[in-house]
């Protein structure tokens, strides 16, 4: 294994952390700041909008600079704003600092996944990012749990310090692992002689642009938003699912957020090397058991051990998709992946944001604290819909081009050839 996707992955764990660890502090947040819970919410969804915004604009700024250095400048972006985080005196500077930070999310995960790619050989792509994707999965297992207790016994502003401290850690990292890459070719270009001349054609935000012609990759996108969207839209306000609903104390929620985390970590790592083998299949699959994950997990929240065995479950499948959905993007964008490996970064959090908010609804609603998780289940169904409606086009694109007697596209991660080769 490179030596770089730790530094990536360790990039990952701070920002993952940063993400997630505010849910398990957000009652705290709330009672400080005197807010509802509904708007401490939208420290979560405002974060997630802000992703969006860095993963376009950002990525379209510095696709022509080296890649090493654009990820070490969005980790001193993302070192600002949980400085300001920490010190925050009102909800208003709070936010300030979420949406700061949140802006070298996208960018990062988005440059730093076709980086990824481009450091192994082309049948162990997906396997790589799954792998950088891993310090989301470790922030998960470790950082939110012993975070929300760090902030549960020193305040919750503590925590902040901490992932601040981690930023730095991850910024020497960056600096000291990470080859440089060059900017704005295709991943995986120095490997594959076929793949150089398309990624020098195709260098530069207009041929990052070019990518978006491909309804594969608007479909994969939307797929993104709805699967994603469906898990985060359960997941955002579990504290008070959990305390409320189940009948845990506060006290147990870190140590039910680490089975949430033990899930998302075997998710990720089996769904990267299913990815591997039939990215369709795989994305079909997860999404369809995470509908039923979480409809019995709205079915039985009030029961204690379901609702362990739901955390570990909807963790697990929720992000089995995760390597899956940013290949497929990559895969169909071919030989310019960066702006769209962006803009499927962003598509993941403007699915936190949509299923955030759907919650913040439901609950002001008075539907009570399961009803996020209907929500997100009713988001996740339409999530497998547009999935099949994808992978069925995809298949039928192959068919009549083997029929019309033209080579088949290839599908990188089912045939292993590393990247999408569209020909005429």
């Amino acid at each position: 294994m490179p030596v770089g996707l730790i530094a990536l992955a360790l990039g990952g764990f701070g920002i993952g952390l940063t993400e997630f660890v505010i849910m398990g502090l957000l009652p705290q947040v709330a009672a400080d700041f005197s807010v509802s819970e509904a708007t401490a919410g939208w420290l979560i969804s405002g974060y997630a909008l802000a992703v969006v915004v860095g993963a376009l604009g950002l990525t379209a700024a510095v696709t022509r600079f080296e890649r090493k250095p654009v990820l070490a400048v969005l980790m001193v972006l993302f070192i600002a704003g949980n400085l300001v985080s920490a010190v925050a005196p009102g909800y208003g500077l709070m936010m300030a600092g979420r949406i700061i930070a949140a802006l070298s999310h996208g960018a990062f995960f988005g440059i730093g996944a076709v980086v990824a790619a481009s450091m192994v050989a082309p049948t162990k792509k997906a396997g790589a990012i799954a792998i950088m994707f891993t310090g989301l999965t470790a922030a998960n297992v470790l950082g939110v749990p012993f975070g929300t207790m760090l902030g549960q016994a020193a305040g919750w502003r503590s925590t902040f310090w901490a992932i601040t401290a981690i930023g730095v850690l991850a910024l020497a990292g960056i600096l000291a692992l990470v080859p440089n890459t060059g900017a704005g070719t295709a991943a995986g270009s120095a490997e594959t002689a076929a793949g150089s001349a398309a990624g020098t054609a195709s260098g530069g935000l207009r041929g990052e642009l070019r990518a978006f012609r491909s309804g594969q990759v608007w479909l994969s996108i939307l797929v993104t938003i709805l699967g994603y969207g469906g898990m985060f839209g359960a997941f955002t306000y579990i504290a008070f699912t959990l305390t409320d609903v189940t009948g845990f104390s506060a006290a147990v929620v870190p140590w039910l957020l680490i089975l949430f985390g033990v899930g998302l970590f075997i998710g990720n790592t089996v769904g990267g090397k299913a990815a591997d083998k039939n990215v369709d299949r795989t994305l079909l699959v997860a999404l369809a058991v995470l509908v039923v994950v979480l409809v019995a997990f709205a079915l039985t929240a009030e029961n204690q051990p379901m609702t362990i065995a739901s955390m570990v479950l909807l963790g697990g499948f929720g992000f089995a998709t995760v390597p899956g959905l940013q290949m497929r993007v990559m895969k169909y964008a071919a030989s310019a992946p960066t702006l769209a490996s962006g803009a499927n970064i962003g598509a993941f959090n403007v699915g936190n944001a949509l299923g955030a908010w759907l919650g913040g609804v439901t609950i002001t609603a008075g539907l009570g604290y399961t009803s996020p998780i209907w929500a997100g289940a009713a988001i996740t169904l339409l999530g497998l819909a547009v999935m099949a409606f994808a992978a069925a086009g995809a298949k039928g694109s192959r068919a009549k081009k083997h029929d019309a007697g033209r080579p088949a596209d290839v599908d990188s991660v089912e045939a292993g050839a590393g990247t999408e080769l569209q020909r005429a």
